[in-house]
């Protein structure tokens, strides 16, 4: 357990605050929109680095870190108000800190203001949209926070759905003239008299003057027809709308061509799920898409389908479309953009450029000119395997970056298979056999019943797989990017749609993880790791597995092995010095199966030139959500959420005594 409290060392913490700071200011500008170290945006900044120039917490330091403050999902006020109150223990929510107070979504969606330096309520958000049903809900990935160029005028923007609230800072109380008394309804559609279910659990992203919201939709509607996955900007002052993005081009419009037979007419999705970012002195977002319906079967949608998987930039004050690129023609793998696009400057071949790179499910960097959308290395269309499925479609190439390579293994093969030792190789063959292997971009295959039929395709990087939604470090100082990543496979199975309730030929099976031998990964290790990547060269520096994985388990503990890493959706942290690592909790959905009891409850700090581990602690549970950093009253903090299938979500502080 944690200590709540801790008697602060306050002269000299005063004096290296006071060096620091002035360090800072001398330094190249923040990313976090200033120098105080605050951390006022999900990503630590518009561009998602997840970079604090903070350095207190040193390699020298970083030993005496510990617990300094525990705080749960849910303030005891609302238990008090909804006795019967009951949620999930996967607590996803990143807080921002901004002048001495943090917010975040709390374990039902509903935000919350407390103390940076103790963890205690400052206030609950007033909820007289919730009536007096004990709600259902759950935690969103986090908030935004939007003030005026005077800093007089300031507000907490967060989706509670079906809702964007504007939220009052010091009191918590919905302010009255944005939308209505506060609230905008995002069930309301200009293309629709009828409401429309909505569901979004990423934070608002708040540019220049408006905030701009995504969507979450089903990955495999019962029907071919879809809504598609609308991205929508409101006056950040008002909740008035500004714009309204399509992701499915109509009619005339650049990109319909892409859709033969004319099946934009009724496809949909390809929603912005995750988080978006932005260049606020260009007024440029940066939109990473998803899969269109369906996704794993698209027989019914012929062609390459844009602007699907795609990374879009948009203007923020229009929606105008700026340029796109589109990561997997037709996708058939679950291949959605997952991952915030990391904005950076870097220098290569002499050239200065603004870039963005948009990491990816299949272990993939894209990187562009993010002005121009200009690759900065070039990106080959190179031959994919065909599909055997009755009825599909698919493109017969896809786009492959010549810079940077891969960061996770691509395909699979006998030769991917786990060989530790000689027996466990041939069992992990035989378990192999009945599923179709090949090369990244083989697609799905039919499972059939009988003996002897095929269980579907391994694909590998699965759809849990490649980089995750918390995204990757970037160094600005260094032009290093660190980014995580799980090596898993899963069955990429169809099945007949049933013409009783679906109007899709094939539908997704049970895209079930198979397990290898005697409970072991069906792969080579490692299972979780982490990879550095120069980018302003595109080479990879080093390589290391993030976590011991299943280097305990029987069959192989005798060999004495490093570690294997964890498979998990691992959060980065990045200072000046160190990079921070977590594991990933096995309750986030769809994560392959761990080892041990403190399969995911890591936290690491790695050294940012070799990768070595300089640090680690156990969590109370694994953490859930990305970690931030921040410097209050002199010290800084590291704050993260977390939770476990036994354990309640909850917020935690660690810090120096």
């Amino acid at each position: 357990m944690g200590r709540t409290t801790r008697t602060r060392r306050r002269g000299g913490r005063a004096l290296l605050a006071m060096a620091l700071l002035a360090s800072m200011l001398a330094g190249p500008s923040s990313a976090q929109d200033g120098t105080s170290g605050d951390w006022r945006v999900h990503g630590g900044d518009s561009g998602f680095t997840r970079y604090a120039p903070l350095d207190q917490i040193n390699a020298d330091t970083v030993h005496d870190l510990g617990i300094v403050w525990r705080r749960p999902a849910v303030d005891a006020t609302l238990h008090t108000r909804w006795p019967d109150l009951r949620y999930s223990n996967n607590l996803r929510s990143t807080p921002v800190m901004v002048g001495g107070v943090l917010y975040a979504s709390n374990g039902i969606g509903v935000v919350e203001a407390f103390d940076p330096a103790s963890g205690k309520t400052i206030w609950v958000q007033e909820t007289p949209f919730l009536g007096d049903e004990t709600p259902r809900g759950a935690a969103n990935r986090g908030v935004g926070y939007w003030e005026d160029d005077s800093g007089a005028a300031r507000r907490i923007l967060s989706v509670r759905p079906p809702y964007l609230l504007a939220i009052d800072v010091e009191t918590g109380r919905l302010i009255q003239d944005f939308g209505d008394a506060g609230m905008v309804d995002l069930r309301v559609y200009a293309d629709t008299p009828e409401l429309v279910d909505y569901a979004w659990s990423s934070p608002p992203l708040v540019v220049r003057d408006v905030v701009i919201v995504g969507s979450a939709m089903a990955d495999h509607p019962l029907t071919k027809e879809q809504r598609p996955g609308y991205v929508r900007a409101y006056d950040v002052r008002t909740g008035e709308l500004r714009w309204t993005w399509n992701p499915i081009p109509q009619a005339g419009e650049p990109g319909v061509e892409t859709w033969l037979d004319n099946s934009w007419e009724y496809s949909g999705m390809a929603n912005v799920w995750t988080m978006m970012s932005a260049d606020e002195e260009l007024g440029l977002v940066y939109l990473p898409t998803g899969a269109p319906t369906n996704d794993m079967y698209g027989g019914h949608r012929p062609g390459n389908n844009l602007f699907a998987n795609s990374l879009v930039c948009v203007r923020a004050e229009t929606g105008e479309r700026v340029w796109h690129f589109q990561m997997v023609h037709h996708d058939l793998w679950d291949y959605d953009n997952n991952v915030a696009p990391i904005l950076m400057d870097i220098t290569v071949d002499g050239r200065e450029i603004k870039a963005v790179v948009q990491l990816t499910k299949q272990a993939v960097a894209y990187v562009f000119d993010r002005v121009t959308g200009e690759p900065v290395w070039p990106i080959v269309e190179r031959p994919v395997p065909g599909s055997e499925t009755p009825g599909e479609w698919i493109s017969p190439t896809q786009p492959f970056p010549t810079k940077p390579a891969p960061f996770d293994v691509h395909g699979i093969s006998v030769d991917t298979l786990i060989d530790l030792t000689p027996e466990l190789r041939e069992e992990a063959m035989e378990i192999a056999a009945p599923y179709v292997l090949g090369e990244i971009f083989t697609p799905p295959s039919i499972r059939g019943d009988g003996d002897g039929d095929r269980k579907g395709t391994l694909q590998l990087p699965g759809s849990v797989g490649g980089a995750e939604w918390g995204g990757a470090g970037f160094d600005p100082e260094t032009g290093m990017l660190y980014v995580p990543s799980v090596t898993g496979t899963f069955a990429a199975d169809l099945t007949p749609g049933n013409p009783d309730r679906m109007n899709v030929r094939y539908t997704r099976g049970t895209r079930a993880f198979p397990l290898g031998p005697q409970g072991l990964p069906l792969l080579k290790p490692p299972y979780g790791r982490i990879t550095a990547i120069d980018m302003n060269t595109g080479e990879h520096v080093w390589m290391v597995p993030n976590g011991d994985g299943p280097r305990d388990h029987p069959a192989i503990a005798h060999l004495d092995l490093p570690p294997l890493g964890q498979p998990g959706r691992a959060m980065t942290l990045l200072t000046q010095s160190l990079l921070f690592v977590s594991e990933g909790d096995p309750i986030m959905v769809r994560t392959p199966p761990g080892a041990g009891p403190d399969a995911g409850k890591k936290f690491r700090a790695f050294d940012k030139a070799s990768g070595e581990v300089v640090w680690e602690m156990t969590l109370p549970a694994g953490n859930t959500g990305s970690p931030i950093t921040y410097m209050h009253d002199g010290m800084q903090y590291i704050v993260l959420p977390i939770g476990s299938l036994d354990s309640p979500g909850e917020w935690i502080a660690l810090g120096l005594p």
